[in-house]
């Protein structure tokens, strides 16, 4: 038993997560949210040959325009509204309230899913793809391409629960070499066109043979969602804000060294991405054959790696490939770390995950477990994941670039600069440019959004039966009094012990008939205490700091309750920390299926029932002691 203890303790401990509260330079951070990025050069190139052949360096021109005058900007907007690192799904949960606000926030967290879990699992396979395909470890790795994708898988899952340290510093050494080899292979293979100027030669022949300029532009706009991959990376540059270090004074509202920091991370990794992506993409359309980078071929996939080795040599090749296995397996880290941040972030408080989910271990398990799942369904193959990768991908960005549209029309219709409307207006056109590659690569790759409508589903029905079990929880994050009359007379109520009486209505009438129609039927020793509970608009939220104003009038002590969202769980609360005589509560004798939905969705129902329910549930963990008698009264 003493054995089990400390093996439930240990799991149920958070391991250190993936970026401790140390403050680094933002060029030292750029890596950790550089291996998700940067990572996508190893096969974005073979994606861009299949998807547009020759067209591939026009196309990606395009995929890096919007990068740098899309993309960009609205991660700026981003930054400056969420710089405590929640992302753009949080500037939405601010801009939309209420249960839809939830279930918009839920569908976001799919597509978060989607991206995360697809980003470990296609990493992990391709980075087994380029292990397999290595002339040196083909002889010993065979074709042992899914068993070594769920080893790197597990071994993920195990460095994470032991715990995950120093992650920049590792991010960096794993990211650095391995854009070093990146543009040494390109500039290798810059010369060898050099010297070779009939590749070029052709390349523009076979652009040009039946196309005008603006038909080849007009083809690379269509062909563009296909190369939606390069994308990646913008929300986890975001993400790690808060451990960006600047001069911002503690107490700054607004940590503008902060601000600007992110935005030069944003930018030097767009820059140095863009780079990579036209320069991979050209070198690799003019110099791999058709038949290598097709499905099946020996370039399919990794294509950058087949120039390495074709250009520079096995040993180079080699190195290059074990550069590249480390920062695609480094990537599924960074994605391990992102759900890690993510999940405990938003589902707990919204009471829409068991309260184990707050706890990293368990949470790794249940993450295994679906990569496991969605790396059999895939085969562990690349090409197949590509799709629901780039929908999760493509969804952050339209609701980023969504927020940022809203917000800056709010600001404008506040009476702020015409700037603010000439952003929205731009914004609301990347939000059709990215509302059309979302719908074109759901088109295409319709198992993007299958994947993602299976996250979402279960996330929704998890969510919601997770909600209807933790509902008899107390749900009170704490309370404060209104003002020092109202902590005195609480203080004066704790030591008398009173008779709690929950009451619609404080009025003076209200309050004496319900003490004579008590006390008619009951001996009722000590005074009684009223309580009134106020409800908030929005009754979605899980938990809310209660405000508390206590008077007393005609021998009676008045409570009235602010900002609750529920008022069974608001008098079950009270009752444990009051700590009164007994409790008198009501029953309505309505239909009680009608008064549990009001109550799970709406905060009210058939309060007598629900107060005895949690208070049971309550005291089931604590030890006897004063508990009060709880008195049930047909209204």
């Amino acid at each position: 038993m003493r054995y089990t203890k400390k093996l439930e303790n240990w799991f149920l401990k958070s391991p250190a997560r993936l970026g401790s509260s140390k403050k680094s330079p933002w060029y030292l951070v750029m890596w950790l949210t550089g291996v998700d990025y940067f990572s996508s050069v190893a096969y974005q190139a073979g994606i861009a040959l299949l998807a547009a052949g020759i067209l591939a360096p026009v196309a990606t021109g395009i995929l890096v325009l919007v990068t740098l005058f899309c993309c960009v900007p609205v991660y700026f907007e981003v930054s400056r509204r969420s710089f405590a690192g929640l992302g753009s799904i949080a500037m939405l949960e601010n801009l939309l309230s209420g249960w839809w606000g939830k279930l918009f926030v839920l569908i976001l967290l799919g597509f978060a899913g989607t991206d995360f879990v697809i980003t470990m699992t296609l990493s992990a396979a391709d980075a087994a793809r380029h292990a397999t395909e290595n002339p040196y470890l083909h002889p010993f790795l065979g074709h042992a391409h899914m068993r070594i994708t769920i080893f790197l898988l597990i071994l993920l899952a195990v460095i994470f629960i032991n715990g995950f340290h120093e992650a920049i510093i590792l991010a960096a050494l794993v990211a650095v070499p391995y854009l070093a080899l990146n543009i040494a292979v390109v500039i290798r293979a810059l010369i060898h066109i050099i010297h070779h100027p009939e590749m070029l030669a052709n390349w523009r022949i076979a652009l040009f043979a039946h196309n005008s300029l603006r038909h080849i532009i007009t083809s690379a706009i269509l062909i563009f969602p296909g190369l939606a991959l390069g994308l990646s990376g913008f929300e986890t540059g975001v993400s790690v804000m808060p451990l960006i270090s600047c001069t911002d004074k503690k107490a700054a509202a607004i940590p503008e060294g902060r601000i600007r920091n992110t935005r030069k991370l944003l930018v030097t990794a767009a820059l140095i991405m863009s780079f990579l992506l036209l320069g991979s993409s050209f070198v690799t359309t003019l110099l791999i054959p058709e038949a290598d980078y097709r499905e099946g071929g020996i370039a399919s996939g990794r294509a950058m790696a087949y120039l390495a080795h074709q250009l520079l040599g096995n040993i180079f090749g080699s190195v290059y490939d074990i550069s590249t296995i480390a920062i695609l397996w480094f990537a599924g880290a960074s994605a391990m770390a992102g759900l890690l941040n993510l999940i405990p972030r938003y589902l707990p408080r919204f009471g829409m995950a068991p309260e184990w989910t707050q706890h990293s271990r368990p949470l790794i398990l249940v993450l295994l477990i679906i990569n496991l799942a969605v790396t059999f369904v895939f085969k562990a193959n690349v090409d197949k994941q590509a799709g629901a990768y780039a929908t999760g991908v493509l969804a952050l960005i339209l609701s980023a670039t969504i927020a940022a549209a809203l917000v800056l029309w709010q600001e404008f219709k506040a009476g702020k600069t015409l700037g603010k409307f000439g952003l929205s207006v731009f914004y609301s056109l990347a939000v059709i440019v990215f509302g059309y590659t979302l719908t074109v690569n759901i088109g295409e790759r319709p198992d993007g959004i299958i994947i993602a409508a299976i996250f979402i589903i279960l996330l929704i029905l998890v969510s919601i039966l997770s909600r209807y079990r933790r509902a008899t929880e107390l749900r009170v994050g704490g309370c404060v009094f209104m003002d020092g009359e109202s902590e005195m007379l609480w203080n004066e109520m704790q030591k008398q012990a009173v008779n709690l009486v929950p009451i619609n209505n404080l009025s003076l009438p209200k309050i004496n008939a319900k003490a004579a129609a008590i006390e008619k039927v009951y001996n009722v020793e000590g005074p009684v205490a009223f309580l009134k509970t106020n409800l908030l608009d929005n009754r979605s939220d899980f938990l809310e700091e209660l405000k508390v104003k206590v008077s007393k009038k005609s021998g009676h002590y008045l409570i009235e309750i602010f900002q609750a969202n529920v008022v069974a769980n608001t008098v079950a609360y009270l009752a444990t920390k009051l700590q009164p005589r007994a409790v008198f509560l009501g029953l309505t004798r309505r239909n009680l299926m009608n008064q549990s939905l009001r109550f799970f969705f709406s905060g009210i129902g058939e309060t007598g029932l629900l107060v005895y329910e949690i208070l049971v549930r309550y005291w089931q963990d604590k030890p006897a002691g004063n508990r009060p008698m709880l008195f049930l009264m047909s209204d």
